[in-house]
């Protein structure tokens, strides 16, 4: 197989069937070998019943069906651990990155890069708050990782196989594709696009689950986090040491006593809130290691078309003794 795509799918009904239609022609242009890889990530509308259809009348698309939803990074690591192409598209099913630039991105891949990434110059029928708070976030992670993450990118990329094989080794369940493939290293180099107004439907990714993914992407990545708490309890415990200093020349050099409710609250309440912010701040990190440490599943098939178990993660089998 020259040509995996993967393509995680939430409630896409209605941009299923252009969506085909226009990597048919894309499959056309190439004329190369390619697998049509949809993972159904728990959907509520027809997208199973449409992508079942699209099976039945295309030979090169295959399909995964999850018992439920497990989420997008989960839904693109399932079809990666499938997938048999000597390259692998990432792209969603929203058609707000086009198709037609898979054309692109493996041409730059056949010039010997093995990450090729699509990068947003623009993108439309996005408010301005969300384009702020992406473009913030994709900021504020490339200042804080010790390696860079490419701003401006998302999951819409091409990899080349031996990516995918490590991709496939790392055990994590807090997923952030975009970071571990940077991680990776090896040559990569960007394609840019405007990226279009969803077709159909409304987004599936809410705030809560930017936050979410936002968190993945920090704490996956950067240890920034938890040398911030520790600075910010040496300057507290520096403040107080200089204001104890100060109350005792107060009270016996200049025989003064310091009053006021107010000073005395606000330093509680300081203090509290700093308190609180580092037990939540390791508290994710604790978090992510307690998921780890459960070593349950990432995902469950309930039905696919690979002659596989139906009940699978991305980590290697331990040997036997």
């Amino acid at each position: 197989m020259d040509l995996s795509v993967v393509i995680p799918v939430y409630n896409e009904e209605g941009n299923l069937p252009n969506l085909h239609e226009r990597l048919q022609k894309v499959v056309q242009e190439l004329g190369v070998s390619v697998e049509l890889i949809f993972v159904n990530d728990g959907s509520k509308d027809q997208s199973m019943a449409i992508i079942r259809a699209l099976k039945a009348k295309d030979n090169n698309v295959q399909f995964i069906n999850f018992s439920r939803n497990f989420g997008h990074q989960i839904a693109v690591s399932a079809g990666l651990a499938k997938s048999s192409g000597d390259a692998v598209v990432i792209i969603d099913s929203d058609l707000q990155d086009p198709p037609e630039l898979i054309v692109d991105l493996y041409r730059k891949h056949k010039e010997g890069f093995e990450v090729v990434y699509a990068k947003r110059r623009s993108r439309n029928g996005e408010s301005n708050v969300k384009r702020f708070i992406s473009s913030l976030f994709y900021r504020l992670l490339k200042l804080i990782t010790s390696h860079p993450i490419p701003v401006d990118t998302g999951d819409f990329r091409i990899i080349d196989r031996k990516v995918v094989d490590i991709l496939n080794q790392m055990p994590e369940q807090n997923k952030y594709l975009r970071g571990q493939i940077s991680w990776v290293g090896f040559r990569q180099t960007a394609v840019e696009f405007d990226r279009d107004e969803r077709m159909s439907g409304t987004t599936g990714y809410t705030y809560r689950k930017m936050i979410s993914l936002a968190l993945d992407g920090i704490t996956g990545f950067s240890n920034f986090p938890l040398r911030a708490v520790s600075i910010s309890g040496f300057l507290v415990s520096g403040v107080a040491f200089l204001l104890m200093l100060y109350a005792l020349y107060s009270k016996i050099i200049k025989q003064e006593v310091i009053q006021g409710w107010t000073s005395l609250m606000l330093s509680v309440l300081l203090l509290g809130g700093i308190q609180l912010i580092s037990v939540g701040v390791i508290g994710e990190y604790i978090s992510r290691i307690n998921h780890n440490v459960r070593d349950r599943p990432l995902y469950i098939i309930e039905e696919d078309t690979f002659d596989e178990v139906a009940v699978t993660t991305n980590k290697k089998e331990k040997p036997s003794s």
